[in-house]
């Protein structure tokens, strides 16, 4: 069998789940996820290290057996609630155009830049640098007291 296939077809079966509520555990999200197919793999992620140490990242991701059955779930839990909170749930290849929502120039930049095939259809390296710029401006132009401090720090 072809690797590109292999790929191809993981990122086909694959669903970035996020908007979770930190009350939601991994069970959780099985129990939520198995009435839609075969589950084939579950990645729940916590923080790591710093002040939030053992906490959900508040994002899973889960691999279903086949792509009909991941595109099922994709349409029936997408903005349904869970503990208060609408879930966003799209192919994991779709993940980084959904993180940067107040940058449409970044956004189209993306688009632009995407390619066929899953594995390079995420951002190239430069829309994923463009969109950082983009949300750091707008956070800049959101508190400009935070640019102004960082700067009297630079100059100290």
């Amino acid at each position: 069998m072809d690797q590109n296939n292999l790929i191809d077809e993981k990122c086909e079966t694959r669903l970035y789940v996020g908007n979770l509520d930190q009350r939601i555990t991994e069970s959780h999200l099985i129990k939520m996820f198995s009435p839609f197919g075969k589950i084939v793999s579950e990645d729940f992620l916590w923080h790591t290290r710093g002040p939030r140490c053992g906490e959900p990242r508040g994002f899973a991701f889960i691999q279903f057996s086949s792509r009909e059955e991941a595109q099922l779930a994709k349409e029936k839990m997408d903005g349904r609630f869970a503990c208060g909170r609408p879930l966003v749930v799209r192919l994991a290849s779709e993940k980084y155009l959904i993180e940067t929502p107040n940058a449409p120039t970044a956004i189209g930049e993306a688009k632009k830049s995407m390619v066929s095939s899953c594995p390079s259809g995420q951002m190239s390296r430069s829309a994923k640098i463009a969109a950082i710029k983009n949300k750091l401006k707008s956070m800049e132009e959101e508190n400009p007291s935070t640019k102004k401090s960082r700067q009297a720090k630079d100059v100290i």
